[in-house]
Parts: structure tokens; sequence; C-alpha cells
């Protein structure tokens, strides 16, 4: 079923939807004809099911049929945030980290990042819309955000105001991620910190140590820097029952 997402200020007390502009084009791309269903989501968890009743190129108008809570939403929040890697391995991760559950994602600069944006505020529109399609083919309930943080402070200050806040590190001491998980029933937000293609350097986890998160493992394979949050959050969503 066709899926599409829009503002619920706009649904709210409306026996019908307008879809105008590029979501309008779409439904002429897909030919979906009037009678036809439709799904509508709120970006706040609610899905509206709709009925087609007429569209153009320029606008689309839908019957709400029923108001539902999104099945695609999990129980758990889960901020991913990434050293910045090189090319298209970012737009991997926004779309596989949409895929897996994330609340939202968090792209920053380390020590040892290769890659070297000019001005990575630039890049938000386009990894936004990585992330609303992604967000449309998996069906989630909301868009999650995809965003930049300024430098590796902000980074460990949004990470610790989580339930649990987790650090992926390849060497030395470490806690094995399922322990950490299974430790840490009925948690609700989760933050999950994980490197650029080059790891991060000692002092960043030294860092993030003191600051209170746990320095995690996640087994003896060294993952690739766009495998690792994939897998980070596949453990979370696991250990949470939302793979159930």
């Amino acid at each position: 079923m066709a899926r599409f997402f829009m503002a619920g200020t706009n649904l709210l007390g409306s026996p019908t939807a307008i879809i105008r502009g590029r979501d309008a084009e779409h439904i002429q791309v897909l030919r979906l004809r009037p009678g036809e269903d439709v799904t509508i989501c709120d970006t706040q968890g609610s899905d509206y099911k709709c009925r087609l009743v007429r569209a153009d190129k320029e606008e689309a108008e839908l019957e709400i049929i029923e108001v539902v809570p999104c099945k695609g939403e999990p129980s758990v929040s889960v901020t991913v945030l990434c050293g910045l890697p090189k090319g298209d391995r970012v737009d991997y991760i926004i779309q596989k980290s949409v895929e897996a559950g994330a609340h939202d994602i968090v792209f920053f600069k380390s020590a040892r990042c290769i890659a070297r944006p000019e001005d990575p505020y630039k890049k938000l529109e386009r990894w936004n819309r990585i992330s609303e399609e992604a967000a449309k083919q998996c069906g989630r309930g909301i868009i999650p955000k995809v965003s930049w943080a300024e430098d590796y402070g902000e980074v460990l200050n949004t990470a610790v105001h989580k339930d649990l806040a987790l650090f992926m590190y390849e060497t030395g001491e470490r806690e094995p991620l399922n322990r950490v998980l299974d430790s840490n029933p009925g948690i609700t937000s989760v933050s999950v910190i994980t490197g650029p293609e080059g790891g991060f350097d000692a002092y960043e986890a030294d860092l993030a140590r003191l600051s209170g998160l746990h320095i995690c493992s996640m087994g003896e394979r060294i993952l690739r820097c766009e495998t690792a949050p994939v897998v980070a959050l596949t453990a979370i969503m696991y250990a949470t029952g939302n793979l159930s």
C-alpha cells in the first residue's frame, strides 16, 4: 500500500486529506485510481487509512476511513551518533538505521574522520530526504531526523541524557553489548555511538568512559563503520522485544 507523510495538524478534525506537490506527483506515477487504499502517517506515530477520491499532478484528495497506531514504531527510542564516514556510506547508514528502528541520527566529526565536509549543514536537506524515503519504504510512523553535531562534547552530552548510553569500541577493556542490554531491562531510550573508518582515538573512548557511557564490544570481528550502527541497533531491538 502506498504510504505518505503529512503533518498531523493538516489531518485533525477533517474527513478528507489533500496531498500536494511531490507526493501528488508520486501518486500519478504509481497510477493509483479512485477507490484504492492509501496510508497517510501524521509523523507522530499514527496511520490514517484512506481511500483515494481523485488525483491529478497538482493534488490528490483522499477520504479518511480509520486512524490507527503505526505498527512500525519500536517501543524504544534509539539515537544513533556516528563519526562521519566518507562517500555514500552516509546514505547507507541513514537508510539502514531508519529501517532498523532508529529514532534519530546524528553525524559528527571525530579525530580519525577521513571525510572533511566544508559545510555539513548543506547536506542535511538531502540526508533528511533519504530518511523520509526510507521511512516510507519500511512503514515507519515517524521520519527520523538527521542532524549534525558541532563537536564531540555535544555528542557525549546528547548520549548521557538517555536511559542507556552505549559507546561501541573495538579494543581495550569493554563490556559485551548483550550483557549490558540484559542488565538494563525496561529501558525506553538508548544512545549508541559508533566511529568513522579509522575508529576512535583512545582519548575519545576515555572521555566517553568518564562521562558514564558503557564501553561496549560487539564481538571479536571488526565491523565496518557503516555496519556497526546497524548491528548495534538490531541488538537493541532484539533485547527490547522489537523483533518479535
